[in-house]
């Protein structure tokens, strides 16, 4: 885990009217945390959860294939099997009402106790503050560098496949692959009319939705999509071999 001391960024971007999710830039302010320095691994996933749903195998490798369903799930076994009080409940007898999407089946009501002191999926806001290096940031429009060839596997240089966590070079906080190698899940709802408008300090994202944010760009991806700044999203029983995720902890 590496401490992200808690601060204010410019969150969102300006580039290309293409990218218009990304508007308006606003100011955010989060809180401290720790967030885990890779994207977590196929021997963590086996470790917590017993089994290895990823396409491309390998223990270093990270972990896909996995729904943000899943990833929340992962979240509350491992908080539990250190000891922490996990952050999620779900209840897998009610379908959520604030889940808008009809393709979605599953629709299991997962919420969040904010104060828990186990692990959870970042918000879109921890994520990008995180990949944009925190209160050491530099401006680099991907995660550690102007370059993307030096801190991501993309579309261009992964030879269409994952490769093993922290073999690029890191962001200024000392975390990995938060551009590139695999998308990541984040706790928020995709809302693009609501991008900007949600609370300066400790943003959740919208109220409902029908796609789940996904952040970082992948193997899979060319390098407008491993942008920092960059948004995309998913529903959240989707499984791909380019999505995966980190975790982190609050500080309380």
């Amino acid at each position: 885990m590496v401490f992200v001391e808690g601060g204010t960024f410019q969150m969102g971007d300006t580039f290309g009217d293409r990218y218009y999710s990304e508007k308006p830039v606003h100011s955010v302010t989060v809180g401290s945390f720790y967030m885990s320095k890779y994207e977590v691994t196929q021997k963590q996933w086996k470790d917590v959860m017993g089994s290895n749903p990823s396409f491309f195998k390998g223990d270093n490798l990270p972990v896909e294939q996995v729904s943000w369903y899943e990833a929340v799930k992962f979240c509350n076994k491992l908080s539990s099997k250190e000891d922490l009080t996990p952050c999620y409940t779900i209840d897998k007898s009610r379908k959520d009402p604030n889940n808008l999407n009809p393709s979605d089946k599953i629709k299991w009501t997962v919420t969040c106790n904010w104060n828990a002191n186990g692990y959870r999926l970042p918000t879109e806001a921890e994520w990008e503050y995180a990949a944009k290096g925190g209160n050491k940031s530099k401006g680099y429009k991907y995660s550690g560098s102007k370059t993307i060839d030096a801190v991501a596997w993309y579309e261009s240089n992964s030879d269409n496949k994952t490769h093993a966590v922290g073999s690029k070079q890191a962001n200024e906080l000392g975390l990995y692959d938060m551009s590139g190698n695999v998308y990541e899940w984040c706790w928020d709802w995709y809302d693009r009319s609501h991008y900007g408008k949600s609370a300066a300090t400790n943003p959740q994202g919208a109220a409902e939705g029908s796609f789940r944010l996904l952040r970082g760009g992948s193997w899979h991806n060319n390098d407008n999509y491993c942008r920092v700044a960059n948004r995309d999203f998913n529903y959240q029983n989707y499984r791909y071999n380019n999505t995966g995720f980190r975790f982190l902890r609050a500080i309380k």
